[in-house]
């Protein structure tokens, strides 16, 4: 059996593209089951909520205009509800510790752990309009999974959690990555970014697994 293609994934949780995506990733994940190896990893985007919103969208309303930009991209999508009050009320300051936190599942529990809390974080911000940048919010909805607070804690104290972020945001420098969601392929020769259609997608990674690009070169 060959081996999965690999997928590199980025987003940054605060991310209402990445929020929309979530339904098509988990089609990839059904449709292509064990011929991809989906790799998730975080991109700064809202790394500093209050200067995004002052250089970016200053001159457009600021967090208000933000808010109803938000609610009038998932409005075309049903599987990506979004709360009427979001960006209104409880405004998280930042993406980067919401990240910090699913890197340290990840290292405490493991990825499987971290992917599903990652996606329950991005409900809890989006459909429930919580503030996922405090750490009292973010320790609730870990303990409310069952999961060891004190395990995902180990990994925020001793530095690692921290060093595995870092990991994420500068390989997402290095590969070029400009924002959330992108999808990076054939080993950073493409790199899918922004609200693509699901078809486009599978097609690209289709055509990967059947012309892998390390089987044959035109120079």
């Amino acid at each position: 059996m060959s081996q999965p293609l690999i997928v590199d994934y980025y987003t940054d949780i605060l991310c209402v593209w990445a929020w929309i995506a979530q339904r098509r990733i988990e089609e990839l994940n059904k449709t292509l089951s064990e011929k991809i190896d989906l790799r998730f990893h975080y991109v700064d985007v809202f790394g500093d909520v209050a200067t995004k919103m002052a250089v970016q969208w200053g001159a457009r309303g600021g967090y208000e205009g933000f808010a109803e930009h938000v609610k009038a991209s998932a409005a075309a999508f049903d599987d990506a509800p979004v709360h009427p009050a979001i960006w209104s009320q409880d405004r998280p300051a930042t993406s980067a510790n919401a990240h910090l936190v699913l890197k340290a599942i990840q290292l405490a529990v493991g990825c499987s752990a971290s992917v599903a809390s990652a996606l329950l974080l991005r409900k809890e911000f989006f459909v429930n309009a919580k503030n996922i940048a405090d750490l009292t919010v973010l320790a609730q909805i870990v303990a409310e999974q069952g999961l060891d607070w004190n395990a995902v804690q180990s990994k925020l104290d001793d530095g690692s959690a921290m060093a595995a972020l870092m990991g994420d945001y500068q390989k997402a420098k290095q590969q070029g990555i400009h924002g959330s969601p992108s999808y990076v392929l054939d080993g950073g020769r493409q790199v899918l970014y922004g609200n693509v259609g699901y078809r486009v997608i599978l097609a690209n990674i289709e055509q990967l697994l059947k012309n892998p690009t390390d089987e044959a070169s035109w120079c």
